[in-house]
């Protein structure tokens, strides 16, 4: 086994592999880039060594300079995590010629399934089966156009190079292939340097089926049972369990049979995750292999009792695998949801700022969390947003979605928007709780699960204005405490005034709104007017900041977290934020109304579809912004005629930023 191991990589999988290694008493050796150094996987580590600026592209991705590192620090091996360099045969060679080993599969095998199409030709070749489709190397558009023709509509076009739903577009229709192939091909090239792509026919209600493969040198391959993996946004998972619903003994050994053959087609060595689309009539197909630990390998760990990271550490230090097949059983079932800084009512769009407020459930038994970040955390826009991977197990499905559903409630999160709400959303629909699951189980149940925004309700106004009178009678508390009289009446703070009924105005800004609630001092506690009704409440701040309350005789716990002029109620699972309005002070503008789009985070505009003078209609695509690799389109939110471009192609823009301008005046638009 090694004494040394260097993690080439950050966040929660760098945490994840430390956690092993120092388990099995191996040292452990961190890199960090500008952005991450005060990371929590920096301190884990018991050495950090800075490898450079905060792009990925200048730092985690530098392979030279990450190998260089461990000659140095002496380390005998580099884990590389997953992303980033995991899936990178040059690197994983590199690391060979100098004596250093790769926690990973042989360079032929990341070789042969790093190119999607190559993948094809070799599985076909081993009897797994295909979804038909085109995987060429002719690239020319025209060719591309007749195939996708040829094969039919709805069609999947996929980066062969790529992963993660980067690089992937459906197509309903011939007369939009062109563009769908342009945007692909863009995304693909930024996030694979690679354009690269192949053709698919879309399968209407798949489920996306995955099954851990594991290797050794000394021959042996087996499987670990199968994940399901359907719930996905932008094609990208958010949910994860296994075992897969309704799969049955017959139909597991099947498809675990093609993941061995497809593992051992390679030469493989290591984790390994042989994925498939699992159709409606009990038919499966073969995606593509990704030749790492995946990001759900907890809920295989969950329901095995393995150590898929110890695993891998002894199959690279050249042990045989510690199993054979049928030595294993499957224990109950595991949930895994992800949580991301992220927004699902802007299309998923990632949230940038300040993690001010972190508060997870309790880790037991039945509950596991994987995360990267603390409280005072920054979600940047260099790397992926995601905060936690939220594990939890049970004797079976009912019972694991019952403990998700509670898990989620207790993970609380302020400072940037998260997914918590909407992942709660998907484990209580009632399609869910019936296993009626496929890759397009969100769009097909989105009512369900985008409700519109509601306004506060009186629960959320009641802890909002409970939690702003307890912060202003301990500051009245403090300033009697400092002062030279503390006694003197003026100083209580239990609202005593001379001959009147002391009371405060609370203004709250909800969404486009000014709600007023009025806070009357009463013994022990406060008299709210809100919405015609009124409410006695009470309560205080335990330890951790949770706020005890009491409304109207119901007790209750929440969070309120305040950072300036703005309020996070965390409740039930909830989260809404509310405005401190100061009546007095002057309202800004709102530029939206002046027909102006600004960048909703920050980004590169990576393409341009207008001109200056365009006269354009609502709903229609106007520039196209790149951030954490994905694309997101900036469409006109109104007729009009482009008045403005402020930025070209290839430029970096900030969070706000005026992007262009629109105006309903043509005549004052090409003038």
């Amino acid at each position: 086994m090694f004494d040394t191991i260097l993690i080439a990589n950050r966040g929660e999988i760098a945490c994840r592999v430390i956690r092993t290694a120092k388990r099995l008493g191996i040292r452990t050796v961190a890199i960090y880039s500008d952005a991450d150094s005060a990371a929590l996987h920096v301190s884990l580590a018991d050495e950090a060594h800075h490898i450079g600026p905060a792009p990925a592209r200048e730092s985690y991705l530098i392979g030279e300079r990450i190998l260089a590192t461990a000659l140095e620090c002496g380390a005998q091996a580099i884990h590389p995590g997953y992303g980033f360099l995991s899936e990178n045969a040059g690197f994983a060679e590199a690391c060979a010629a100098a004596g250093i080993v790769f926690i990973g599969p042989p360079t032929e095998a990341i070789r042969a399934m790093g190119s999607k199409s190559a993948a094809k030709e070799i599985m076909a070749g081993a009897g797994v089966p295909l979804v038909p489709g085109y995987h060429g190397q002719e690239q020319d558009a025209g060719l591309l156009q007749r195939e996708a023709d040829l094969i039919g509509y709805p069609l999947l076009i996929k980066a062969s190079a790529g992963g993660g739903g980067k690089g992937m577009r459906v197509v309903e229709r011939s007369a939009d292939f062109a563009e769908a192939l342009a945007g692909a091909r863009r995304e693909a090239m930024s996030g694979f340097g690679d354009d690269h792509v192949l053709l698919e026919r879309y399968l209407t209600r798949p489920r996306h089926i995955e099954i851990q493969v594991f290797a050794d040198s000394h021959g042996n391959v087996l499987h670990i049972f199968e994940r399901d993996c359907s719930i996905q946004r932008r094609h990208q998972k958010v949910i994860e369990e296994a075992p897969a619903f309704g799969m049955t003994r017959e139909l597991r050994s099947t498809m675990g049979g093609a993941a061995v053959a497809a593992a051992k087609a390679i030469g493989y060595v290591g984790a390994g995750t042989v994925e498939f689309l699992l159709d409606t009539d009990g038919s499966f197909y073969f995606m593509e292999m990704n030749t790492r630990l995946q990001v759900e390998h907890p809920v295989t760990e969950m329901i095995s009792g393995l150590d898929l990271v110890e695993w891998q550490l002894r199959v690279a230090a050249g042990e045989a695998l510690p199993l054979s097949q049928d030595q294993f059983a499957i224990n109950g079932h595991a949930i895994e949801a992800r949580i991301y800084a992220e927004d699902p009512a802007r299309d998923f769009l990632p949230s940038i700022g300040t993690l001010r407020y972190l508060r997870t459930p309790l880790e037991t038994t039945h509950v596991r969390i994987d995360s990267g970040v603390c409280q005072g955390d920054d979600v940047s826009i260099h790397y992926d947003p995601m905060i936690a991977k939220l594990i939890v197990w049970d004797c079976d499905r009912s019972s694991a979605v019952r403990r998700m559903k509670t898990a989620l409630t207790d993970f609380h999160v302020a400072g940037v928007t998260t997914n918590t709400g909407f992942l709660g959303s998907v484990v209580s629909h009632p399609a869910f709780a019936a296993g009626e699951i496929d890759t397009g189980f969100i769009e097909r149940n989105r009512a369900g699960l985008f409700p519109e925004t509601a306004p506060a309700s009186d629960r959320t106004l009641a802890l909002a204005a409970l939690d702003l009178m307890l912060s202003r009678t301990a500051e009245a508390a403090c300033r009697a405490e400092q002062s030279l009289d503390p006694y003197s009446p003026w100083h209580q703070s239990a609202g005593w005034r001379l001959n009147c009924d002391n009371y405060h105005r609370l203004h709250f800004i909800d969404g486009e709104s000014v709600v007023t609630v009025t806070a009357h001092y009463r013994p022990g506690g406060y008299q709210l007017d809100l919405h015609g009704r009124t409410m006695m409440v009470r309560g205080e701040r335990d330890a951790s900041g949770a706020l005890l309350a009491d409304l109207d005789g119901r007790r209750i716990t929440a969070t309120v977290v305040r950072a300036d002029a703005m309020l996070t109620v965390l409740d039930q699972g909830k989260s809404h934020q509310l405005g401190i309005h100061n009546p007095h002070a002057v309202s800004e503008l709102d530029e939206a109304a002046a027909g102006r789009l600004t960048a909703p985070m920050p980004g590169k505009v990576v393409a341009v579809m207008v001109e200056v003078g365009a006269q354009v209609e609502r709903g229609v695509p106007l520039l196209i912004m790149e951030a954490m690799k994905m694309e997101h389109t900036i469409c006109a939110p109104c007729d009009g005629v482009v008045a403005e471009l402020y930025y070209p192609v290839g430029a970096t823009v900030n969070e706000g930023a005026e992007l262009l301008a629109i105006t309903a005046d043509v005549q004052q638009a090409t003038q």
